[in-house]
């Protein structure tokens, strides 16, 4: 999505005139619905002067088109600086720049990692340009088409190179210096002359737009990416977080040894790319014969991975990747080189069976010398659930572990959009964010009235030929399960709507059969995997009273209750006030965090129904401003339709 756009000419002036900060602002506002502070802006008006520098060049064409801040489609990243124009021969071309304020930077052993003071390790420029480069041409299928030429570099304008010593241009980094050059602070004509390269003639902005109106390609299908990935085919670009915590993790699994473990803890939402993350490094871990497992207590993501290697891969070896957390137990200490666990929230101190009783957080951790939790605490959605950052914690101290913690904020589902998953956990009270609407994000979320509608909309979204992941309906668990034991009996009635849930035989794999789009999931069969489209029926188990959320477990099934709220009832009735509102609480965080699962489960949109009708009235109203009129026979105040008949905007 184009932020700032404009032509050369009028981009001088706004630098010029000291407007350029402040238009960037507003444009990020009304277009990406993101707020911008002081410090951001102050760096656009020390970065942006000197381009202006660089561009105030006769032979580079006054109509050149100019965007700041592109935002790259389903992935939520941003590109400083991008020029378009014609070459010689009339090609339409884009020169991405990267640009950087560094005036320090040091050398590490990680591939495409420097390290700035300010910063810690952070992703080289020329590799941070190149990947912006292959996400655009990977989603945007008029680049392709259209032929149109994209050329990274990377612009350090305070940035004076040791001649002895380098770094920024240090050999070590070569390959990708080759993909993208680098520019220092006494390379402005260097700059120029590659600008000049590509673009000879204006073109009004028409490049910039044929790529803003660009067909966007879905993004890819880990799962059906899976088996290339696993033979070291490059599948998914890692960038900026995700690149820096891979180099991170596979340094620590070359160094760390038995007599002191090491703990990484991973934080990242929906979406991020955590699992991205840990199936590359498994490839690599494996590559570099490394005794390494990739560990899920998520039945459904394990077993549909294995089904979709089942065709490339020998059942062992198969097995001996993908682990669930339960075979840890009194494991010889550091018996694995590395472990890597996914949903890290989802460890447990019990099975299902309730066979064991441990602490699977300890489990791991002692069975290797480097474990590695992807974590994100907001997906825990059994009362069980001990994974937290604060227990992977205290179990690595207690094994005099060191431990690290890493953020991975870059988002790529929900069509990249932050804002969705803030706007989510904002309205259903899970944490508060600065996100009360939904205006300005560029995400298909839609209420709709009656759930014959909802799965109507989600099977046509499945047979788009864009699909790539699919589309499923999903429901929260409160409804029985008797097609279980009877194929023919229905689950779900609302009015005169009627589905059954996911066919028992099919287990973990009703995400991928082929006639489960008829059908409904749940949280047990969904948690871990990714859709184009999602279809969410709320039952009553979340409902609105007096314009607030509250969660009511008693209506969630009791089948699905004894394993996701096993031991409420009971605690429910204890004696000591404290142990109720412990288990109250507990269980209210459950709900939401289901449903928060499921409304996060869609790459491109997310269709809910709600049994509740105040409660679809909510969301609506939480999806944009709510206006007020005075009516004057009553003089009552009244919510109006639209701001421009309304009395004042609602805070």
């Amino acid at each position: 999505m184009l932020v700032y756009a404009e032509d050369k000419k009028n981009f001088m002036l706004h630098v010029r005139d000291n407007q350029i900060s402040g238009m960037i602002a507003d444009c990020m506002k009304r277009k990406l619905g993101r707020g911008v502070g002081r410090s951001e802006q102050r760096s656009w008006q020390v970065s942006l002067q000197y381009m202006r520098n660089i561009l105030d060049d006769p032979t580079i064409p006054d109509n050149s088109g100019i965007a700041i801040e592109y935002n790259i489609p389903q992935t939520g990243r941003r590109i400083d600086f991008l020029i378009s124009g014609y070459d010689e021969n009339q090609t339409g071309n884009v020169i991405i720049v990267e640009l950087k304020q560094w005036d320090e930077v040091k050398l590490t052993e990680m591939d495409a990692i420097v390290r700035v003071a300010r910063f810690g390790n952070v992703l080289h420029p020329s590799y941070q340009a190149w990947s912006y480069k292959e996400l655009m041409e990977d989603y945007n299928t008029t680049i392709r088409q259209e032929q149109i030429g994209l050329y990274p570099c990377a612009y350090l304008h305070n940035y004076i190179e040791n001649e002895h010593t380098p770094v920024i241009v240090n050999p070590f980094y070569e390959e990708h210096l080759r993909k993208a050059p680098v520019f220092l602070m006494s390379d402005n004509e260097k700059l120029r002359m590659f600008i000049r390269r590509f673009i000879k003639y204006g073109d009004k902005k028409d490049v910039l737009y044929k790529i803003d109106a660009g067909k966007i390609r879905p993004s890819k299908d880990l799962a059906n990416c899976l088996g290339s990935m696993m033979t070291g085919k490059q599948e998914f670009i890692l960038i900026d977080d995700q690149k820096i915590i891979y180099e991170t993790a596979l340094d620590l699994a070359d160094t760390v040894t038995g007599r002191k473990k090491h703990v990484l803890i991973v934080r990242g939402g929906p979406g991020t790319g955590k699992t991205v993350v840990a199936i590359n490094l498994i490839v690599e871990l494996a590559r570099r014969e490394k005794l390494a497992h990739y560990v899920t207590s998520n039945a459904a993501p394990r077993a549909i991975y294995e089904a979709k290697l089942s065709g490339s891969m020998h059942k062992t070896r198969i097995s001996n990747l993908f682990k669930s957390a339960t075979v840890y137990q009194n494991l010889t200490k550091n018996l694995m080189d590395v472990l890597i666990v996914d949903e890290a929230h989802r460890l447990s101190s019990r099975n299902l069976l309730n066979t064991y009783k441990g602490n699977q957080v300890k489990d791991l951790i002692n069975a290797a010398k480097l474990t590695i939790f992807f974590l994100d605490e907001s997906q825990k959605v059994l009362i069980e659930d001990i994974g937290s950052e604060e227990e992977i914690i205290k179990q690595a101290e207690a094994f005099k572990a060191k431990v690290t913690v890493v953020d991975l904020p870059s988002q790529f589902r929900c069509n990249g959009s932050d804002g969705y998953l803030a706007w989510i956990d904002n309205t259903l009270g899970i944490r508060e964010t600065a996100n009360a609407t939904l205006e300005g994000i560029d995400y298909d979320f839609q209420i709709v009235d009656s759930p014959a509608e909802l799965h109507r909309l989600i099977r046509e979204k499945n047979r788009s030929e864009d699909s790539q992941s699919g589309s499923r309906v999903v429901a929260g668990y409160c409804w029985p399960w008797a097609s279980k034991k009877n194929p023919e009996a229905i689950d779900i009635s609302i009015g005169d709507y009627q589905a059954r849930w996911n066919k028992n035989n099919d287990g973990s794999l009703w995400a991928i059969m082929e006639d489960s789009i008829d059908e409904i999931g749940c949280i047990h069969t969904c948690q871990g995997l990714e859709f184009d489209y999602v279809g969410v029926i709320i039952g009553e188990d979340m409902i609105v009273k007096n314009e607030a959320i509250v969660t009511q477990p008693e209506k969630r099934h009791y089948v699905d209750a004894n394993k996701t709220l096993r031991g409420y009832k009971t605690k429910i009735k204890d004696k000591d006030p404290s142990v109720v509102k412990k288990v109250k609480l507990l269980a209210d965080e459950v709900i939401r965090n289901t449903y928060r699962v499921l409304m996060t489960r869609g790459k491109k949109g997310c269709y809910v129904y709600c049994c509740d009708r105040e409660l679809a009235e909510y969301l609506k109203r939480k999806m944009r401003h709510t206006y007020y009129y005075c009516n004057e026979s009553t003089e009552h105040f009244m919510v109006a339709e639209h701001p421009e008949k309304g009395y004042g905007e609602e805070n």
